[in-house]
C-alpha cells in the first residue's frame, strides 16, 4: 500500500489549500435481468487507492488534521458474505489501505456535508456516475443557500481527472513491470493463435486460443475485445463479430493484449492463414513493417509525438508509390496527406491502465515532447478493402496492421512486446 499512499500524498502536495477532492469508484453493471458484467474497477480510483470493491467514494482534504484521507465504503455484511463474499469494510480499509479515516458508505449524506463546508474548491470526475455527479450539486447549492455572512462554501469545481491523468502518464517501475508480464502473456497468445491457425478454423477459434493463454497466465481477461479479422474482415479497423472461417490464401489480422493486475497490453500481428505470405502480401506487408521501424526509431525523450507519426506516414506513402498505389511526386503526397485514404488512424496511443489510456498528447496547442516513463503503442497499418476499385486487384482485400508496446527510456525505448513474431521469415518460420 505504500505506492498508493504515495501516490495520493503526490496528489495532495497539487491541490490548492481550502480544496476538498472527491473521487467516485466505479459500479457494478447489469449485464442482463439480474446478471452482472465482471466488476473492474475504475482506473483513476485503483491507481490512487487500489481498494477493489465497487461504490466506494475517496475524499481528500489538504491540510486537514486529523484525518487528509478519507474513505466511504460498504460495510460487512453477513448476507453479502454468503452470496458475494466478505466485504472490506471501513475498519479494514484503514488498517491493511492505509487511509486515514473510513465510514460507512451509508453515512456519506451526513458526512460530506460538513466535510466540504468551509471549502472553496471542489475537485471532482464529473461525467462518471450521474447520480453523484447531482449529489454533488445538490450539496454545493445546499450550502450555499444556507451560508451565512462570514461562511465559506465552494464557489468553483474543478476538473481532478486532470491532475490524476497527467501523474498516470508516467510509469513507475511497478507498474512497468506489470506491464512487461501483461505484454510477456500476450506475446505467448498471439504465438499461440499463429499456431492454430489453418484453413478451416474460425476466427473465434482463435480468439479462444488467445483467451485461455491469458487466464492460464492469471490474466482473467482480456484488456479489449480481441479482434480476429481474417480477409477481407482485416479492413475493418474494429472488428469484433469474429465468426468468419479462415482460408487459405488469406491473411488474418489479430489485435489482442490481456490485462495483467489492472495493467493493459496491444499487439497487433498480422500473418498469413496458410503460412506462407503470397507475393502482394509480402509487399505490402514490408511496406508497414518498415513504417513500424522507423516510428520506433523516432521515439526519443525530448522529441514530439508527433515525429513518431510522421516518419510513418513518409514511410507509407513512399511505399505506395513504389507499389504504384498511389500516383504522383512523393513530397506532394506526403504534404497532402494521400495515404490516409489507405491508413486512417493515427500510429499509436498511451498505454496503461486503460488500453487508450489517460494524458494529453498536446500542451497549449503544440503535441508534447516525449519523456522517460511513457509508454505508447507504434501501430501503422494499410488496409485496401475490396471496394477500392482504384487499386490493382491483386492489392483488395488486404488489411496489414503491426503493432508493439513501447516503453520511453533515459536514452531511447524498450519494447515489450518484441518476441512477437514480426518479420515475414519469423512469422512463416514459427508458423511451420
Amino acid at each position: 500500500m505504500t505506492v498508493y499512499h504515495d501516490r495520493r500524498s503526490r496528489l495532495l502536495t497539487t491541490l490548492p489549500g481550502g480544496t476538498i477532492a472527491i473521487l467516485p469508484a466505479a459500479r457494478q453493471v447489469v449485464r442482463s435481468r439480474d446478471t452482472h458484467f465482471p466488476f473492474r474497477q475504475d482506473s483513476d480510483f485503483w491507481y490512487l487507492t487500489g481498494f477493489p470493491e465497487s461504490d466506494a467514494v475517496l475524499v481528500m482534504i489538504p491540510g486537514r488534521s486529523p484525518a487528509q484521507v478519507i474513505l466511504f465504503c460498504h460495510e460487512p455484511d453477513p448476507k453479502t458474505a454468503l452470496w458475494e463474499g466478505e466485504r472490506i469494510g471501513p475498519e479494514r480499509a484503514v488498517s491493511e489501505f492505509g487511509f486515514d479515516d473510513a465510514f460507512p458508505l451509508s453515512d456519506i449524506d451526513d458526512i460530506l456535508p460538513g466535510l466540504m463546508e468551509g471549502r472553496e474548491h471542489v475537485y471532482f470526475t464529473f461525467g462518471v456516475h450521474r447520480d453523484i455527479d447531482q449529489k454533488i450539486l445538490a450539496l454545493m447549492a445546499h450550502l450555499r443557500e444556507h451560508a451565512g455572512a462570514l461562511s465559506h462554501v465552494p464557489s468553483d469545481l474543478v476538473d481532478l481527472g486532470r491532475l490524476i491523468h497527467e501523474m498516470r502518464l508516467i510509469k513507475d517501475p511497478g507498474e512497468l513491470d506489470l506491464m512487461r508480464s501483461a505484454a510477456e502473456i500476450s506475446v505467448e497468445a498471439h504465438k499461440a493463435a499463429m499456431r492454430a491457425a489453418r484453413s478451416g478454423v474460425y476466427e473465434y477459434q482463435l480468439e479462444a486460443e488467445l483467451n485461455y493463454v491469458f487466464a492460464r497466465a492469471g490474466a482473467r481477461s482480456p484488456a479489449y475485445p480481441a479482434i480476429v479479422g481474417s480477409g477481407e474482415n482485416a479492413c475493418i479497423l474494429h472488428y469484433s463479430a469474429n465468426d468468419k472461417c479462415l482460408r487459405d490464401g488469406e491473411l488474418v489480422l489479430i489485435d489482442a493484449g490481456c490485462e495483467y493486475q489492472m495493467y493493459a497490453s496491444d499487439i497487433t500481428r498480422t500473418f498469413p492463414v496458410s503460412g506462407v505470405f503470397s507475393g502482394p502480401q509480402r509487399d505490402l506487408y514490408e511496406v508497414v513493417l518498415r513504417a513500424q521501424e522507423a516510428a520506433i526509431n523516432a521515439l526519443a525523450p525530448g522529441r514530439s509525438w508527433q515525429d513518431s507519426h510522421i516518419a510513418s506516414v513518409a514511410v507509407i506513402t513512399e511505399g505506395l508509390l513504389e507499389l504504384g498505389i498511389l500516383q504522383g511526386e512523393l513530397n506532394e503526397l506526403i504534404e497532402t496527406a494521400a495515404c490516409q485514404r489507405y491508413y486512417m488512424h493515427r500510429v499509436g496511443h498511451w498505454l496503461g491502465l486503460d488500453v487508450h489510456d489517460v494524458g494529453d498528447y498536446q500542451e497549449a496547442g503544440r503535441w508534447r515532447n516525449l519523456a522517460p516513463g511513457m509508454v505508447t503503442t507504434v501501430e501503422p497499418g494499410i488496409y485496401i478493402p475490396s471496394s477500392c476499385a482504384e487499386v490493382a486487384e491483386q492489392w483488395r482485400g488486404l488489411g496489414i496492421r503491426i503493432e508493439d508496446d513501447a516503453v520511453l527510456t533515459e536514452t531511447g525505448v524498450e519494447l515489450l512486446t518484441s518476441g512477437a513474431p514480426k518479420t515475414v521469415e519469423e512469422i512463416e518460420s514459427w508458423m511451420r
